[in-house]
C-alpha cells in the first residue's frame, strides 16, 4: 500500500517540503532508508543522516532548518517522535485491518458476533461465545464455550482462550497465549498422591490489556482470576489461579506470580521476577529484575534482590559482599596481630 507526502501530512497534520506527491510504501530507520521508504529524525544526534539517507520522505521537528542540501521531501511536524508513533499506530491498523470468516474454520452456532469479524483459517469458536466489533482472531486459534470478548480484540495466531473467560474491550492477546488454563490445584491423599481440586472458576481481562507471547493466566479455582484496567505483560509469565493484578501495572518477562497473591496499581515489575502465593503487593511497588519476593509489600517501596530486601539496602549491602575478601584477609590479619604481637607480649 502507498501513500503520498500530502497524504501523510494530513494524517499528522503537518507541512511538505518538497515533492508533495513523493511516494512511500514501507517503514525504515533514517540511517538505514532506502527509496520508497518513510523514516523520521527525533534525536540530534542522528541529524548528520538526513544528509545522505535514501529515504524518499522523512518527518522532522518545524523547528529544523536543512543546513546542507537534503534529497529527501521532509514533512514538519510539532513532535516528530510522537508523530511518527501516530504513524505507526495507523499502518498497525491498516495492516491488521482484515475482514471476513476464512475457509476451514469452525463457529458454532449461537455465537453472536458484531461488525469487521475476522477468522482466521483452522481457528475454533465455541458455545455461546460473544464476539463484539472489530475482533480479529487469527489461524490455529481457540475459543472456548461462553467466552465473552468486546470490541477492538486481537487474538493472534495459535492463542488458547478456555470456557467462561472474559475478555474486555481494546484488549491484544500475541500468539501462544493461554488465557484460563486449571490453576495449580492439587491436595495431597493418605496414599501420599495428590488428587485434583476442580478449577470452576474463570479469567478476567478488563479494559486495554495486553498479553505477551506465550504467557499463561490460569483460572481461578473459585471466582476470578483478574487482570485490570490497562495491564500490560511481557512474554513468558506466569499468573497463577486467583491472582488479581491491580490497573496499569507492568510486568516484563518470565516473571511468575504465585496463587491467591494481589497486585497493587501502577506497578512495575522486572523481568524473572517470583512473587510467592497468598501476598499483598502495595501501589507503585517497584520489583527489581531478578527479585524474588515472600512477604507483602507496602505501597511506594522498592526492592531487589533474593529474598528482596529495600533497593538502596540492597546497594548497600552488595558493596560489602564485593568487599568480602578483603574484609576478610584484613581481620584475618588482626587476628594475627592479637595472636602474635611486635613487641612479642602474647598477653
Amino acid at each position: 500500500m502507498k501513500f503520498t507526502a500530502e497524504q501523510i501530512a494530513g494524517i499528522l497534520e503537518g507541512e511538505v517540503v518538497g515533492n508533495p506527491n513523493a511516494e512511500v510504501s514501507r517503514l525504515s530507520k533514517i540511517e538505514e532508508g532506502e527509496e520508497g521508504s518513510l523514516t523520521f529524525l527525533a534525536n540530534p544526534k542522528y541529524v548528520n543522516y538526513i544528509y545522505s539517507t535514501k529515504a524518499t520522505v522523512t518527518i522532522v521537528n518545524d523547528s529544523f532548518v536543512p543546513e546542507q542540501d537534503i534529497t529527501t521531501t521532509l514533512i514538519k511536524v510539532e513532535d516528530a517522535y510522537a508523530a511518527f508513533s501516530k504513524l505507526l499506530h495507523f499502518y498497525n491498523q491498516v495492516k491488521l485491518n482484515k475482514t471476513g470468516i476464512e475457509a476451514q474454520s469452525f463457529m458454532s452456532e449461537g455465537t453472536k458476533y458484531g461488525e469487521n469479524l475476522y477468522l482466521g483459517s483452522f481457528s475454533y469458536i465455541g458455545q455461546n461465545v460473544v464476539l463484539g466489533n472489530n475482533v480479529k482472531i487469527y489461524p490455529n486459534s481457540f475459543i472456548g464455550d461462553n467466552v465473552v470478548i468486546g470490541d477492538n480484540v486481537y487474538v493472534f495466531a495459535g492463542a488458547k482462550i478456555y470456557s467462561e473467560s472474559v475478555i474486555g474491550n481494546n484488549c491484544t492477546i500475541h500468539s501462544g497465549v493461554i488465557i484460563g488454563a486449571d490453576g495449580f490445584g492439587f491436595a495431597p491423599n493418605e496414599n501420599g498422591e495428590y488428587s485434583k481440586v476442580p478449577q470452576i472458576g474463570n479469567v478476567i481481562l478488563e479494559d486495554n490489556v495486553d498479553v505477551g507471547a506465550n504467557t499463561t493466566i490460569d483460572r481461578a479455582t473459585l471466582g476470578s482470576t483478574i487482570i485490570r484496567k490497562g495491564v500490560k505483560l511481557d512474554n513468558q509469565i506466569q499468573i497463577a489461579h486467583n491472582v488479581e493484578i491491580g490497573k496499569n501495572t507492568v510486568i516484563a518477562a518470565q516473571s511468575g506470580v504465585a496463587g491467591s497473591t494481589k497486585i497493587g496499581e501502577n506497578c512495575m515489575i522486572g523481568g524473572q521476577v517470583g512473587i510467592a502465593g497468598h501476598l499483598i503487593i502495595g501501589n507503585n511497588v517497584r520489583l527489581q529484575a531478578q527479585s524474588g519476593v515472600a512477604r507483602n509489600i507496602k505501597d511506594d517501596e522498592v526492592l531487589q534482590g533474593t529474598p528482596s530486601l529495600g533497593y538502596t539496602d540492597f546497594n548497600k549491602s552488595y558493596v560489602h559482599f564485593k568487599n568480602l575478601p578483603k574484609i576478610v584477609a584484613e581481620v584475618e590479619e588482626i587476628k594475627k596481630q592479637i595472636i602474635n604481637p611486635k613487641n612479642g607480649n602474647n598477653g
